[in-house]
């Protein structure tokens, strides 16, 4: 820290000695208000705009933050802030007394409770006179200088709180994340899905093509790893007789980070026994068209400088002929399908000597179909070597019952009709098991999971499942362009491996 920081430090410690040599706790352990600022506000609106006159002999206590401290004359003004709105206060040493010499220990920053009546001033802002004044915390840090905005992203993202404290739309984003959480489980539980909840810890980490965390569990002496998925544990749901169920939670995935990914992230998975993957996307639209208006009261938001239009029906299109279309490539011609790395390295995609169909597929997808899907639109049928958990069209078996939802250019979705056939089932692991000896590079094939073959042979019902990204939803719906604008806590290097 700088010398001048240091200084501002050791200033604020005095404050705090001499507030205690007058017998006043610095850190009391309550306080108790009666309003919020914004419910301070609003009663005041109410009673003005009321036929009588406003009650001046209505008190309220408030509790927040000082954020600004103006002298004028014999009085000194004071922004306070709560969770809820800034609120400015009057302070005048004849209504204060002795309470008025704390001010002299107050600082930008500290927490201070207050009592007295509101009124309006000359300039019109709703004021409260203090006629108490209680500290709450004392600052010992000074405020980033940029209070009023803090705009170095690396301090934004490793301390949240005062990312927080000094950008008041960025509280408003994570406000909306709740309400947009809160919308989703309403909206599930009004379609009769039952909440569950499923391990964190798993002995396969199954139900997803991606790499896990690793970790030891030392009293079972075992080797565990973080969930990559909900599916598998869902699915056994479905077959114990729950038909409609749902999770909201963390899943953790050991790969890169970028402006769409998160090493965790927040998933919300959901399996309907007896539908597939058509009722799914029927049910994607709803939910997403009811969470955008109670959101943010509108299906049509702007997003990385397009304006998206959230309303029914949304485009659907094949995958292979969205690769056709897009890269020219040709998914069912066997001679192509044969030279498909040839294919793909003259289109600029780095193809690896030893690398899987699936994978070079997803690479396409990746590079020519994703950016070009702007509105909502269903990317289905996938290969069946891309879906093992999937079930295969009847009228071609070489692909499956899958989709992908993209808005704007991203992933937000993605389901299946699952298969349910226990024997096909096995073998799809298995290939995938072989996959990964064969492609050593590659490590995100799915994983054998005998538990839940074994759950599956004794039978599973048709049934439809659906992953949802909360993290990129809230993404769009609060126009924010990168993941770590709406994970309160980003994944980062850790400071001392930085260049700070």
């Amino acid at each position: 820290m700088t010398q001048r920081g240091d200084q501002l430090i050791q200033a604020r410690l005095q404050k705090l000695d001499s507030l205690r040599e007058l017998g006043i706790n610095p850190y009391p352990t309550s306080y108790e208000k009666t309003h919020t600022n914004s419910e301070a506000k609003e009663l005041f609106e109410k009673n003005e705009n009321s036929e009588k006159n406003v009650d001046e002999t209505i008190q309220v206590s408030l509790a927040g933050r000082v954020m600004a401290i103006r002298q004028m004359g014999k009085a000194v003004f004071i922004d306070i802030d709560d969770s809820t709105a800034k609120i400015q206060l009057h302070l005048k040493e004849d209504i204060l007394q002795n309470d008025f010499i704390l001010l002299d220990q107050l600082d930008i920053g500290d927490f201070i409770g207050t009592s007295g009546k509101l009124f309006r001033t000359r300039r019109g802002e709703i004021t409260l006179e203090s006629d108490t004044l209680t500290f709450l915390a004392k600052s010992l840090k000074p405020p980033p200088e940029k209070w009023h905005g803090l705009k170095n992203v690396e301090i934004r993202y490793r301390q949240r709180y005062l990312d927080l404290l000094s950008n008041r739309d960025v509280t408003n984003i994570f406000f909306k994340r709740s309400k947009i959480i809160s919308s989703i489980r309403n909206f599930m539980e009004s379609q009769s899905f039952i909440e569950v909840e499923t391990p964190v810890l798993v002995p396969i980490a199954a139900g997803a093509m991606a790499q896990p965390f690793v970790t030891q569990h030392n009293a079972l002496n075992q080797t565990l790893y973080m969930r990559i998925a909900t599916e598998l544990y869902l699915k056994r749901l479905i077959i114990g007789g729950m038909d409609k169920v749902f999770e909201i939670g963390r899943v953790f995935r050991n790969e890169g980070i970028d402006m769409n990914h998160n090493p965790e992230f927040t998933m919300m998975e959901s399996y309907e026994a007896y539908a597939d993957y058509n009722q799914v996307m029927q049910m994607v639209e709803n939910l997403v068209n009811k969470v955008a208006n109670e959101c943010v009261n509108s299906t049509s938001v702007e997003f990385q400088g397009n304006t998206i239009e959230l309303k029914s029906p949304w485009q659907r299109i094949s995958m292979k002929d969205a690769i056709k279309e897009y890269s020219g490539i040709d998914l069912d011609n066997t001679e192509t399908m044969k030279n498909i790395k040839t294919e793909a390295g003259n289109l600029g995609i780095r193809v690896e000597q030893l690398e899987s169909t699936g994978r070079i597929v997803d690479k396409l997808i990746s590079k020519f179909v994703e950016p070009k899907l702007i509105q909502p639109t269903f990317l289905i049928d996938y290969p069946t070597e891309m879906s093992p958990l999937a079930k295969a069209k009847t009228d071609n078996p070489n692909y499956v019952e899958r989709f992908e939802a993209f808005i704007g250019g991203m992933e937000i979705a993605n389901s299946y009709s699952e298969l349910n056939d226990p024997i096909i089932q096995r073998e799809r692991f298995e290939e995938q098991e072989a996959f990964r000896e064969t492609y050593t590079s590659e490590e995100d094939f799915d994983r054998l999971d005998e538990d839940f073959l074994e759950a599956l042979e004794y039978g599973m019902p048709p049934t439809g499942g659906l992953g949802v990204g909360i993290d990129r939803l809230v993404m769009i719906l609060t126009e924010q362009d990168t993941i770590r604008d709406v994970v309160l806590f980003p994944q980062m290097r850790t400071a001392k491996n930085t260049n700070e």
